[in-house]
């Protein structure tokens, strides 16, 4: 995958900060697979539930032609232009590139609490793992400090230990393999108006549990050489500001 459109939405601001935090991301995806530090990928995407006001208009089948009667071409599926909003729902996704494997969940809400407790079920879907590397967005809750906020101290910590967080740069999701996993499942369950929390999570799960089967991964071409050739200009610009201090 090579994230061309997305670099040249966020490179205007692009400085050392940014450049560190993407060599990391970058670094961690070129380590070799372990499975008792798995590189996980997590993120959050939010999703508008709607509801149908007028019931659709099934399909009609093509009738072929018979003696004397023509032939009559079929219809597909009709539903009303208009819909209703019955509020909105959160997915929480990890990714594993390594294995293929996800874990996705269907929350009503996206809040620090929300984070903890799917952390929580991350880390036990891992019982061998020493590390759980995980790659994640700059949002205030994905932060340890939210496991003390919503967990006794013992706990909050044993929880904390379970993960060696790396952090993309600001604006630049495209660095999150989850991207691309959240934007398949998109594809996939959220083409289609879905009216309830119930009804959302069955439609994931079934995408999920296919996914998983087949063992869909990223085949990721965005490397550490890669970066440092094709920005290099951004890295001389970087060099140069400082050294002009």
């Amino acid at each position: 995958m090579q994230p061309h459109r997305q670099q040249h939405w966020c490179l205007g601001a692009m400085n050392a900060a940014f450049v560190a935090r993407m060599e990391d991301v970058l670094a961690v995806y070129e380590r070799p697979y372990e499975p008792q530090f798995p590189v996980v990928c997590f993120d959050e995407r939010p999703c508008v539930l709607h509801a149908q006001p007028v019931e659709p208009l099934p399909p009609v089948p093509a009738q072929p032609a018979t003696g004397e009667q023509l032939a009559k071409a079929g219809r597909p599926r009709r539903e009303s232009s208009t819909y209703v909003r019955q509020g909105t729902a959160c997915l929480l996704a990890a990714f594993e590139p390594g294995t293929g494997q996800r874990l996705v969940e269907v929350s009503a809400r996206r809040t620090g609490a929300d984070y903890c407790r799917f952390l929580q079920r991350l880390a036990s879907a891992y019982p061998q793992a020493e590390k759980i590397v995980l790659v994640q967005d700059n949002l205030n809750t994905h932060t340890d400090a939210v496991f003390y906020q919503h967990l006794p101290a013992q706990e909050a910590r044993a929880l904390a230990a379970r993960f060696e967080l790396h952090y993309t740069p600001k604006n630049a999701s495209w660095l999150n393999m989850v991207e691309l996993e959240l934007s398949a499942i998109a594809r996939q369950c959220l083409h289609q108006r879905i009216p309830t929390l119930e009804q959302l999570t069955a439609h994931v799960a079934a995408c999920v549990a296919e996914r998983n089967a087949a063992r869909v991964t990223v085949k990721w071409q965005f490397t550490l050489e890669k970066a440092r050739v094709k920005l290099d200009r951004h890295y001389q610009k970087i060099r140069a500001t400082n050294l002009s201090d």
